[in-house]
């Protein structure tokens, strides 16, 4: 049944299913797992790049974090070549809201434009739909820290901790478990209920990240990491380095799954 309906993203099925979308979203979930966390002091980003080979030459960038504007870091999950596409177009958009406005974008208002971005190409004839996610960390002078979780059909919703890309399930299921949230509330920080410290927040990725990725040893060959924080009252973004990576993952490998320390 679904070879009749799947070769337009513009055709529903009888069951109201886009199956162009549904397929992209599967590709996404044979992706590189990519896991964001909050905490009341910023928001980490963890995610796991997929080498083909030992002689591929690393590149200088990060492959799975960008910098999509000074308050805004995304993770990505999914084929890099349309990541990137709607990476520039986000930084576009978010320079042009800073020259007409003279102040940063808001974080949800940045990602509802990359959703929007998202959502046309799954409604017109001759187009197909990105086959990306997004994790976006940021921070506003409104709400404070936010994370957002984007998918292919231009959908988009706020989380505490979330992740994308293979073995989602799982580390959704450890997340769940293991995320403190005491649900105090902080209407002056925008921050609600996020009760972890930055290090609880590094800790708990650590722990998902050992427990999802197929690896005999996590190492920062296949690791990229990404903080934002606030220093001196505006928003600092610290994508982590080889070394600050190996060192995160010795300080923590206490909650390192024991066939990892072996």
């Amino acid at each position: 049944m679904a070879r009749r309906y799947d070769s337009r993203t513009t055709i529903f099925s009888p069951e109201g299913r886009l199956y162009q979308v549904e397929y992209a979203m599967e590709a996404i979930s044979h992706a590189g797992t990519v896991i964001g966390v909050l905490s009341k002091d910023g928001i980490v980003l963890a995610a796991e790049r997929q080498a083909t080979s030992n002689l591929l030459e690393q590149s200088i960038d990060n492959e799975k974090i960008y910098e999509m504007n000074d308050n805004v870091v995304a993770g990505v999950a999914g084929h890099a070549a349309d990541a990137n596409i709607l990476i520039n177009q986000s930084r576009a958009i978010a320079q042009r809201y800073l020259l007409k406005y003279d102040s940063p974008m808001p974080v949800e208002q940045l990602v509802r434009r990359l959703c929007d971005m998202k959502q046309g190409y799954t409604q017109y004839g001759g187009l197909r739909p990105f086959g990306v996610s997004f994790l976006c960390a940021g921070w506003d002078s409104t709400f404070g820290f936010q994370l957002y979780q984007s998918d292919p059909a231009g959908n988009y919703s706020s989380w505490k901790a979330a992740c994308i890309g293979e073995n989602y399930s799982n580390a959704q299921s450890i997340l769940k478990q293991e995320y403190k949230d005491e649900e105090k509330d902080e209407p002056s920080s925008g921050t609600v209920g996020a009760q972890m410290t930055m290090d609880d927040a590094l800790k708990l990725t650590c722990q998902v990240l050992s427990k999802t990725i197929d690896t005999a040893k996590l190492s920062s060959k296949k690791l990229e990491f990404a903080t934002i924080t606030l220093k001196a009252g505006k928003p600092f973004i610290h994508v982590y380095s080889s070394t600050e990576i190996d060192e995160v993952l010795k300080k923590y490998e206490s909650v390192i799954k024991p066939a990892d320390s072996q």
